[in-house]
């Protein structure tokens, strides 16, 4: 009964911070979370929250009790584990986590800290991740080798490891010509071959692309190089 009391008294506090406007947005850019369990809690107000709630001692209680009601408390959930400063209970968290999470936004934003002193160990976690057969599972580990390890940590082993990635989802598809938008920013040189290689499907090499010419971070000239490698559908 405890863990739903404490379920319940954060259910009611989402409810107080409800946004409706915002939440008729939300319906709009998430489509995978059902219209009917979005409170529509703005961001700031549930990562300021988050901190908050990440200091109770019974918050376990809340993160032990999945699968949530509501797209706002997998946010909420999300943040909280973001929080949690010991490397392998943090892990554990998103372990565990990872197989409900069902939109991009609770996947994309969740970004544990302690992530960035324990890279070794990490990168052992993405290389499984990105071999799951779930989708938000696959992108999170694109998304944490693109956070982690496009700069001084980068090694061309790892856009090897996106560019086998093949998957029929958007979601995951999507995530692929992000990273490596972000690679040719942060890498060209040992990006580019992957682009000049055809190494992506078809799609995800055009969207890549795409999101490159839109980025401000890539020269104009690379920018008319990029487009003229676009692949045309026949």
């Amino acid at each position: 009964m405890k863990r739903n009391m404490i379920t319940e008294e954060i259910r009611t506090e989402l409810f107080k911070k409800q946004d409706l406007k915002y939440r008729d947005m939300q319906v709009r850019i998430i489509p995978t979370a059902p219209p009917h369990t979005i409170i529509g809690v703005r961001t700031p107000e549930l990562r300021k929250y988050a901190k908050l709630l990440a200091k109770r001692e019974d918050i376990s209680e809340f993160l032990n009790d999945l699968p949530h009601q509501y797209f706002d408390e997998n946010q909420l959930h999300a943040f909280i584990v973001s929080e949690i400063k010991n490397y392998e209970n943090c892990m554990k968290e998103v372990i565990r986590f990872l197989p409900y999470i069902d939109n991009w936004a609770t996947c994309d934003q969740m970004s544990p800290r302690i992530f960035k002193k324990h890279k070794q160990e990490l990168l052992k976690s993405i290389k499984t991740w990105i071999h799951s057969d779930k989708t938000y599972t696959i992108r999170f580990g694109i998304g944490m080798l693109m956070q982690h390890f496009l700069d001084e940590d980068f090694d061309p082993a790892y856009p090897e490891m996106v560019a086998q990635i093949r998957s029929e989802e958007y979601y995951v598809n999507m995530m692929t010509a992000w990273y490596f938008a972000t690679a040719l920013a942060k890498q060209y040189d040992e990006t580019m071959t992957f682009i000049e290689n055809h190494r992506l499907d078809v799609w995800t090499h055009n969207k890549t692309i795409q999101k490159s010419v839109e980025s401000r971070r890539i020269t104009p000239d690379k920018k008319e190089y990029l487009k003229s490698l676009k692949i045309k559908k026949k």
